[in-house]
């Protein structure tokens, strides 16, 4: 049965897409491949980094950002069309068989059951299969009728066969994924595809979330049994009520090993707003790479309290933050524009 590893577990390499698509950030696009440029600067000093650029002109324009930045080392670009750059959710979840061997697991994707434009972000998984030369296996439905449509920010795990997801991500009516499918179909789909045979369910994602409920804006495991929790403190803001219900569902829960989780708080950042659209800012998004976790900052007085909450609870990692306001914009930041490739396990 395969396993999906935890985030901190050993990467060969993080994927990113280089920005290019200026509709997901409306009238602000100019500084987005910088930020790029520094994420990529700050994962090269972790492991490699792997980044599709959608076309020639696109690639040329990553290779000046990143020189630009010194970034020159462990960096490779590739040239394969994307519709958008978010490959958290349209790249593939790699999961390490028994044998400790690597292989992509490559669901469906339609964005998010929100936009048409995403025929491209549909063939990523097999671009990235062909280019680490690692097998690609597609989940189907379990009645056969078509591919099981699920993207890597609404996953997470500790590594030892526990799964977070969120109702409103899988269960909801509203931007439903796989008609038909209930809450039993999807645990089996865990356990069967992923070796998670344990689901956490929580309630709602963060206000603004694009997705409508992906559990990586919320809450995310740093370690066994340890669940960091994005909570908002304010009785009046709207992620309040969400938030405590999703406090109270993970305080009464037990992990695959049947033990109790410690819950730590991350605070919200103020409120981020744009053309009056409240964006999904949350300290939550932070990716963790092999000896670094980047982090998105807000310029908020909380970036404080994020980056030094985390550096605790990761205390042999670097914690880095990245400026973010702009890249929240495009309704994603640094876990959603980033998936790791595992390393090979010796079993």
């Amino acid at each position: 049965m395969p396993r999906f590893p935890a985030e901190w577990e050993p990467h060969a390499a993080t994927w990113i897409a280089w920005p290019h698509h200026e509709p997901d950030w409306p009238g602000k696009f100019e500084p987005i491949p910088w930020v790029y440029a520094e994420i990529a600067r700050a994962l090269a000093q972790s492991e490699p980094v792997e980044i599709l650029c959608n076309d020639e002109s696109v690639r040329e324009d990553a290779e000046a950002c990143l020189a630009a930045h010194h970034v020159t080392e462990r960096v490779r670009l590739h040239v394969v069309p994307t519709d958008r750059v978010w490959l958290r959710d349209s790249a593939p979840t790699g999961v390490v068989t028994a044998r400790g061997d690597v292989e992509w697991c490559d669901w469906g994707f339609n964005a998010w059951a929100k936009y048409d434009n995403y025929a491209l972000d549909e063939k990523i998984g097999e671009f990235i299969a062909g280019l680490t030369q690692l097998p690609r296996h597609v989940p189907m439905r379990p009645d056969g009728t078509g591919r099981v449509v699920l993207e890597g920010g609404g996953l997470e795990t500790d590594g030892l066969g526990t799964m977070l997801v969120t109702e409103e991500w899988l269960l909801s009516d509203v931007q439903d994924r796989n008609p038909g499918l209930g809450r039993a179909d999807y645990e089996r789909i865990f356990a069967s595809e992923l070796g998670c045979p344990h689901t956490i369910w929580l309630g709602e994602g963060c206000v603004g979330d694009d997705t409508h409920g992906h559990v990586d804006d919320i809450a995310r495991f740093v370690a066994p049994g340890v669940v960091v929790l994005a909570h908002e403190d304010d009785g009046a803001d709207e992620n309040h009520a969400r938030s405590l219900d999703n406090l109270h569902r993970l305080r009464a829960a037990r992990d695959a090993r049947g033990e109790a989780l410690r819950v730590v708080t991350l605070p919200f950042p103020r409120p981020v707003m744009m053309s009056g659209q409240r964006l999904p800012a949350s300290y939550a998004n932070f990716y963790i790479a092999n000896t670094a976790v980047l982090v998105p900052t807000f310029n908020d007085p909380n970036d404080r309290v994020a980056l030094n909450t985390l550096a605790e609870l990761m205390p042999h990692r670097q914690v880095v933050g990245i400026h973010a306001l702009d890249l929240v914009w495009g309704l994603g930041t640094l876990h959603c524009l980033s998936q790791q490739q595992p390393a090979a396990h010796t079993p």
